[in-house]
């Protein structure tokens, strides 16, 4: 039986960190080591297992089949251990805050102007939301939940789908009424060319940056050319940048109900399915979270 020593333990949490970037430079960054150290705990972890990890060349690495076993396995465990642990340093006492992560679009356009619903029911449980970056990273441990952006299907070991998705394309009314053909000759592959395309570039990490227009072309059957237009990191950008008569904004419905409803935003068109939703990631489990999730879970259209 194989039995790794302390500081193979400690080689298998860097070789966790290593997995999820390019380049063992990055990765040393991200654990504020040096790449020579990361290096070489690699090398002495490939030593002690038998069997090789990482595939390096002149790009960066890539982890072999087995290592990209043992990485998921690895990082599958270290999640149930931080949660565990979240969970031990909350069992003293009972919380009445939540830490809540997700993406400045959702919060704004989805749970803002929803949250005073929450507070009349729970008016001693405080909402602490943090929505700093146009992605979220649900694999730290600093929040009590999380409502992230991702395809089908994403598998967490405490994730649950929260809401479905779709896509519709939606422009100012000032907008469609100078491309009225829309209306009737959206098929003309042709006439796209005379409007701008706005994009999410980041629906998520990694994606194509005019995925999402992409995607609803071809399940259109419209053979256009997506990768123009503007570009944005947000959602909620691109869609202010229709509402100012830019272009047409690929919008996600979740997010665009008051727009529809106030008629600052229209479209021809219908929705149809975008392949991803807003997953919720639980990261503690006491009272307080299962009260709002409840509660989010209810206020789902």
């Amino acid at each position: 039986m194989q039995v790794l020593k302390g500081q193979h333990l400690g080689a298998l949490f860097t070789f966790a960190e290593v997995g999820k970037h390019s380049t063992l430079t990055a990765a040393a960054k991200s654990l504020c080591l040096t790449t020579g150290a990361v290096s070489q705990q690699l090398l002495q972890l490939e030593q002690q297992l038998g069997f090789s990890l990482l595939e390096r060349h002149s790009r960066g690495i890539r982890l072999t089949d087995k290592g990209k076993s043992l990485h998921q396995s690895i990082s599958f465990h270290l999640a149930e251990i931080d949660a565990e642990i979240a969970s031990l340093q909350q069992s003293s006492h009972k919380r009445q805050e939540i830490r809540l992560k997700l993406t400045p679009s959702f919060a704004f356009k989805w749970l803002v102007p929803k949250l005073e619903s929450f507070h009349q029911s729970f008016p001693d449980i405080q909402v602490q939301i943090f929505a700093e970056g146009a992605l979220v990273n649900s694999d730290t441990r600093d929040f009590d939940l999380a409502i992230d952006y991702r395809p089908h299907p994403f598998r967490h070991p405490h994730g649950e789908l929260l809401l479905d998705e779709y896509l519709l394309p939606v422009m100012s009314p000032r907008y469609l009424e100078r491309h009225s053909w829309l209306q009737n000759d959206a098929g003309n592959a042709k006439r796209w060319q005379e409007v701008t395309l706005l994009h999410d570039a980041m629906p998520w990490e990694k994606a194509e940056k005019n995925l999402e227009w992409r995607d609803w072309a071809k399940a259109m059957q419209l053979p256009i050319t997506t990768d123009k237009g503007h570009f944005f990191n947000r959602t909620d950008m691109a869609m202010s940048a229709a509402e100012a008569g830019v272009g047409i904004a690929m919008a996600r419905v979740a997010l665009i109900d008051n727009e529809l409803e106030t008629g600052r935003l229209v479209s021809p068109f219908s929705p149809i399915k975008a392949d991803a939703g807003y997953y919720l990631i639980s990261s503690t489990q006491n009272e307080s979270n299962e009260q709002f999730v409840d509660w989010l879970k209810n206020n789902i259209d």
